[in-house]
């Protein structure tokens, strides 16, 4: 841990007042990467997750916020017809940023409830205990289990990964 003092973040209040425990994970915030965060912190990868901003073709499909770990990638042809859409796409970084308010490395469901995503979790996290997961800002991780995760994000499983 940095002997910095952590300011809390939007994600952090709001597991308090949920009261959903969580542990504060700081690297680097120069490291954007879930994989690079998972070796630093010594943390498995498959239980370090990447919060990924997508979106439908069909522009009446509100933005998609996808979590699925470091480990594995993203199946846009699996989310597709996991959302009822006929194709998926990833935002770029500078539309993920403006669309979310948030950098990326530190885009974060937890801090983005309300704001009119679409939230979903990759169904390999249902195997997990914890889950770990961006704070809303670089440098700053959540450690929490993936049920409190799924109740305050109300974020459905999907299948929509595929192994690295």
């Amino acid at each position: 841990m940095s002997p910095r003092k952590i300011p809390k973040t939007l994600a952090m209040r709001l597991l308090e007042r949920q009261n959903a425990p969580y542990e504060v994970i700081v690297f680097p915030d120069s490291i954007h990467d879930a994989q690079e965060v998972a070796t630093f912190a010594s943390l498995p990868a498959d239980h370090v997750y990447k919060t990924l901003v997508t979106r439908a073709d069909n522009p009446r499909v509100k933005p998609l916020l996808v979590m699925v770990s470091a480990n594995r990638t993203l199946d846009l042809k699996k989310l597709a017809a996991a959302i009822g859409e006929k194709k998926a796409h990833m935002a770029s970084h500078a539309d993920a940023e403006k669309l979310t308010g948030l950098k990326v490395g530190g885009i974060s469901a937890l801090a983005l409830l309300n704001r009119g995503f679409s939230i979903y979790l990759d169904v390999a996290a249902e195997a997990l205990d914890y889950i770990v997961v961006s704070a809303g800002q670089r440098g700053l991780n959540l450690k929490l289990s993936v049920t409190d995760l799924k109740r305050i994000t109300g974020a459905q499983l999907i299948d929509v990964s595929s192994e690295h």
